[in-house]
Formats: structure tokens, C-alpha cells, sequence
């Protein structure tokens, strides 16, 4: 099966400081693609054609050990930068790599915000920006700030909008959640990673119900596979994450399995 994985993180803290990062954590000081390629082993199924790597902080440093990387290695197709904002760019410390042909993105990553995201520095500049620009804007959030994403579809209705974990991520899912996921669905530029929704443990119910829930809500056209690797294995490997993402999907035309596989991330993060 060809894949494309829409949300995996690269690092290595040896040659770039992550400020988050912390011994005891459970995971890998060193998380690239070699060690990637190793866990997966020799398997051609479990192996993506290509990758969306997401900067896993905010810093101009690892901004650049990306793109870096993505210049060396073909399975690295695809940059999304994190939104730190600078005064008079809109982009904040992306601003100066936004013609670098790996960059496909910029993600706002707020969870600890406001629910209404008012007191995200320059959101609409930076949405005005990458809709004028052609880039996606990513969203790392919680539920309660799903209609704050629909409020901004509704105002940047040419901004492609894309919601990481689906919102959700290793939560459970409840009424919130599902509101908030129609609020989004009504604004036909906002697509979602089924990504980060594993638990350690006997999980696959819950994360069955949740992308069945997703499917319903914002069409299979609409949803992209990530595997959240290296985070993810805190959980599962990255073949276990295949498996359990493949078996929380309903029955998929040829078609529809190809939009979920790879063709949602290829038009909007390869094309």
C-alpha cells in the first residue's frame, strides 16, 4: 500500500536544542529519518513514499535543520513550520524562509490559549498571509477551540485550514468534540490528520469510534493519515500504528483509500 505520512517529527537534540525536551520522557534524544527507516525495517508496506515533517518546536535554528534536511533527503517532501510571532511579520520567525520549496505550511500550535483564540498574537495576519501565499495553515488545538477554527475558516474562506489529531488527539471524544467538528465542516477548506489518537493499551474501540465519528462528520475526502512518529511511540511502533489506524477505518473504495492514503496530503502539502 503507498502512503504518504502527513505528521511525523524530526529531530536530533544533539545537534538542535528542543526547549520541551526533557530526560524520562520516553522518548529518542535522536528521531531521524535513518532511525525512522531502521524501526520500520525492510518492509516496502510499512515504508511511506513520502513525509510531512512538523517542526516540533519554534525555533529559527530547527526551522532551518529541517529544511536542511529536507534538501538531503527525498522521503522528507514537506516542511510545516511553528508559528512564532515576530512584529511586523506575519509569518514570525518563518518570514524568511517563505520561498524555500520544502516549506508546504505553517502550524499554530495553542492548546493553552484562549478558546476563542484572542489572545493568539497576529492569527488573522498570518491567515491572510498564507491563503495569499498558497500554504496551509495548520491548527494544533483542543476541542473547546474547534468553533474558534470554524470562526476562522468563515473569515479566510481561501485558506486551506488543516486540524491536527483531529482535534482531539489521545482525549475522549464527547458531544464538544463532535459539535465542534460540524462547526468545522462547514467550511469545505478544512481538512483534519487522523494522527495522535492512540493510548497505550487495548485502545482500538475508542480510536474506531472516533474516526468513524470523523468520517461521518467531515467526509473521508476530507481526513489524511499521520503518524505522529516519534511521539506515537510512546504508545506503539510505527507499524503498530499502521495496523490500528487501519483497522479503526470503515470499508473504503479504492478511491477513498487512495484520498485518505495519500492523495488529501499530496495536493495540499506535495503538490
Amino acid at each position: 500500500m503507498r502512503f504518504v505520512d502527513a505528521h511525523l517529527h524530526l529531530w536530533d537534540i544533539g545537534q538542535v536544542s528542543l526547549s520541551w525536551f526533557r530526560e524520562g520522557q520516553g522518548l529518542p534524544g535522536r528521531a531521524v529519518v535513518d532511525d525512522l527507516l531502521a524501526e520500520i525495517d525492510s518492509d516496502p508496506a510499512d515504508r511511506p513514499e513520502r513525509a510531512v515533517a512538523v517542526q516540533a518546536a519554534d525555533t529559527p535554528e530547527e526551522m532551518r535543520w529541517l529544511l536542511e534536511t529536507a534538501e538531503r533527503d527525498p522521503l522528507v517532501a514537506a516542511v510545516v513550520a511553528q508559528y512564532e510571532p515576530r512584529p511586523d511579520r506575519w509569518a514570525g520567525t518563518a518570514q524568511a524562509v517563505l520561498d524555500h520549496p520544502a516549506l508546504a505550511g505553517i502550524r499554530l500550535a495553542v492548546p493553552g490559549r484562549a478558546a476563542d483564540l484572542s489572545d493568539v498574537p497576529g492569527v488573522h495576519d498570518l491567515a491572510a498571509g498564507l491563503a495569499s501565499a498558497g500554504h496551509v495553515l495548520e491548527m494544533l488545538i483542543r476541542t473547546e477551540q474547534l468553533p474558534a477554527v470554524a470562526a476562522l475558516a468563515s473569515e479566510h474562506p481561501d485558506l486551506a485550514i488543516v486540524v491536527c489529531h483531529l482535534g482531539l488527539g489521545s482525549a475522549e471524544s464527547d458531544d464538544i468534540w463532535r459539535q465542534g467538528l460540524r462547526a468545522v465542516a462547514s467550511h469545505e477548506r478544512v481538512a483534519a490528520k487522523v494522527s495522535g489518537l492512540h493510548r497505550p493499551g487495548a485502545d482500538h474501540g475508542r480510536v474506531r469510534r472516533i474516526v468513524r465519528d470523523a468520517v461521518e462528520i467531515l467526509g473521508i475526502e476530507r481526513l489524511m493519515f499521520g503518524s505522529d512518529w516519534p511521539i506515537s511511540t510512546r504508545t506503539c511502533d510505527y507499524r503498530e500504528t499502521l495496523a490500528r489506524t487501519r483497522e479503526a477505518l470503515p470499508e473504503l473504495t479504492a478511491q477513498q483509500a487512495d484520498s485518505f492514503w495519500r492523495g488529501l496530503a499530496t495536493r495540499l502539502y506535495l503538490a
